[in-house]
């Protein structure tokens, strides 16, 4: 199905370029709107299964650097800790995702047989909720009854104006998030162990590997909030550099808590 470039449309917005715009609602040959919110919601799970993967295993080595443990007791923690860690968030990415789409899926039936049943009923309700929003009563009913006249259309608009709830596709599967997620968690988790992994032939200091592990983590975790950006449409050097503090933040937190408690011990 043809539709605008919304990328370009999203580029022309942020440098306030009206003939930009404009040029955007031509018609086009762009992706088909699933295709663009399957990668959409793809690019979700990757960035923010990535970010908890990566913040919460340097966490884990940041309390052991703290605590003075050796390297095998921070690798054994630290890979121990990702991937039940990545199991737990994999598995309740695809449960959440899956009660969502089921608890809209059967409120989408139960509009369904309203419609059916009670159509009229099922206007006025949406009638009300546009006037609500600033519509006149005249444009709101001539608008709603017009639409009442496609019942899969309409009740899509019931499932969203109404309840507040997005229509699944079909195609939905929420174990493909649960399993991005995963993935994601895994491989960016996985960070802040190499320098543990890699550089262990060498025989260095483990202060030394932190060190390299916090170098590889901070560059890893700027990287991902700037990709975060193309999902929540800020600023990348403004995303990379909040993600980057807070990974940081929660880094040192674990950091002095290790250190205060190998103290007292």
């Amino acid at each position: 199905m043809a539709r605008r470039d919304e990328a370009a449309a999203r580029a022309a917005y942020e440098l306030a370029d009206v003939e930009a715009s404009r040029d955007t609602h031509s018609v086009s040959d762009a992706p088909s709107v699933e295709s663009h919110k399957a990668a959409s919601g793809y690019m979700k799970s990757f960035v923010f299964g990535g970010l908890d993967g990566i913040i919460t295993t340097f966490a884990v080595v940041a309390g052991a650097s703290g605590g003075d443990f050796s390297t095998e007791v921070i690798l054994a923690l630290g890979l121990s800790s990702l991937f039940a860690d990545a199991l737990s968030m994999g598995v309740g990415d695809a449960l959440s995702s899956k009660s969502e789409m089921e608890a809209a899926l059967k409120e989408k039936d139960r509009e369904g047989w309203e419609y059916d049943n009670y159509l009229e009923g099922e206007i006025k309700e949406m009638v009300e909720i546009y006037e609500a929003k600033g519509v006149s009563r005249e444009d709101a009913r001539l608008v709603i009854t017009t639409l009442a006249k496609y019942k899969d259309v309409f009740v899509d608009l019931m499932l969203k104006d109404e309840l507040g709830l997005d229509v699944p596709d079909e195609d939905d599967n929420p174990w493909v998030d649960g399993m991005v997620t995963f993935g994601a968690f895994v491989c960016f988790g996985f960070i802040p162990l190499v320098a543990y992994i890699a550089l262990a032939p060498l025989a260095l200091d483990s202060h030394v590997l932190f060190l390299v592990a916090c170098v590889l983590t901070a560059v890893t975790l700027f990287a991902l909030g700037a990709i975060k950006s193309s999902v929540t449409e800020r600023s990348w050097l403004m995303s990379g550099s909040e993600t980057l503090s807070l990974g940081g933040a929660v880094a040192a937190v674990s950091y002095l808590i290790g250190w205060a408690v190998e103290g007292s011990l």
